[in-house]
């Protein structure tokens, strides 16, 4: 079963590829506190449609590029520009 996460598209400069931004929440284990940790995964878009702001859901792949393990499978809202 492949891994499945959501995340925010953080930057697009690339062609074919997206950085997307996933937050985790977890707990110290002594402590007890919550925290918040951020990672950055490249993803790969086939057809360049991703936009910065966009959630999207990135799956678990075969490796694409060197840095590139992931691939968007859908976009789960997009970022509405205000006029």
């Amino acid at each position: 079963m492949a891994r499945r996460m959501r995340g925010t598209v953080s930057s697009t400069k690339m062609d074919k590829t997206v950085v997307v931004t996933v937050e985790r929440v977890k707990e110290h284990p002594l402590y007890r506190k919550k925290y918040a940790v951020n990672t950055n995964f490249k993803a790969h878009d086939a057809d360049n449609s991703c936009q910065v702001g966009d959630v999207v859901e990135i799956i678990e792949s075969k490796p694409i590029s060197r840095d590139k393990r992931w691939v968007v499978e859908r976009k789960v809202s997009t970022k509405e520009l205000a006029q």
